[in-house]
């Protein structure tokens, strides 16, 4: 199997679906299989925590940038 990047959801979604053809083709055993989609799930969580990350940081960017603008309208 080719090394990919997984870093969105969709890559990984599309990893486990070739990962479970695999495995039911009988390419891959079951303790491998067990093993990726552990890594896969923590990695699923990572992406989703790094996502909400990101978009808290706009959110902050942004009321932040009101703040100092509402802060001028006041003076």
């Amino acid at each position: 199997m080719s090394r990919k990047r997984l870093q969105t959801l969709g890559d990984v979604r599309r990893y486990l679906a070739a990962l479970l053809n695999r495995f039911e083709a009988g390419e891959i055993d079951e303790s491998h299989l067990k093993a990726a989609a552990y890594v896969s799930n923590i990695l699923t969580s990572t992406i989703k925590d790094a996502d909400l990350e990101e978009r808290l940081t706009h959110l902050e960017e942004q009321l932040a940038s009101n703040g100092s603008k509402n802060m001028r309208r006041a003076s």
